[in-house]
């Protein structure tokens, strides 16, 4: 039975997913999301307990399954940029869940604390390594660490008319483009 309400549970989280992505918090219908993962509303407030907390559990598998697919390397940015491209790629609705989740929970609620850790750990090992002589500091840790993460996904954020044109180059190649511009930044000494 357990087995059976995790699966329920993640239907439901990959339904939403879809439905979150389309069409952000405000517009996500629960009987859509019931519908799509062949269940129904009472799940999904049994589980969740409201649509908002519902997009709260969508948002944070994201951003854990990110930080475990994807950890830093300091020694490796670009690498790093590149794994990160890698998970855009992968789920292509975790870049506009994060835009929802700026658009509509900016502000409005505390923080992760999965991502204010994470942040404080990537921007710790940036600065250590600037420290030791590892990384060039002609940015402060935080600007580097927001410029390889802007850099990282910056196929994913396009708008749809730049992204017609993306498509035209393959994976291989933007994932190339992200890492060979991750790579040239440090260079800026």
């Amino acid at each position: 039975m357990a087995g059976d309400a995790q699966a329920t549970r993640q239907r439901l989280l990959d339904a939403a997913a879809a439905e979150f992505a389309a069409y952000g918090i405000a517009g996500a219908r629960v009987d859509r999301i019931a519908a799509a993962a062949k269940s129904n509303k009472a799940q999904i407030y049994h589980y969740f307990g409201s649509k908002d907390a519902l997009f709260d559990a969508v948002f944070e598998q994201f951003v854990t399954e990110t930080l475990l697919e994807a950890p830093i390397d300091v020694e490796d940015l670009p690498e790093y940029a590149g794994r990160l491209f890698d998970r855009y790629e992968k789920s292509p609705n975790l870049q506009r869940i994060a835009t929802w989740y700026r658009l509509e929970r900016s502000g409005t609620k505390e923080p992760l604390t999965a991502i204010v850790e994470s942040n404080r750990h990537k921007i710790a090992a940036i600065a250590a390594a600037q420290r030791a002589g590892e990384l060039p500091d002609r940015f402060a840790d935080v600007e580097l660490l927001g410029l390889v993460l802007s850099i990282s996904s910056m196929w994913a954020s396009a708008t749809p008319e730049f992204d017609a044109a993306v498509r035209k180059h393959s994976a291989a190649r933007r994932r190339a483009v992200v890492t060979e511009a991750v790579a040239a930044l440090l260079q800026a000494r």
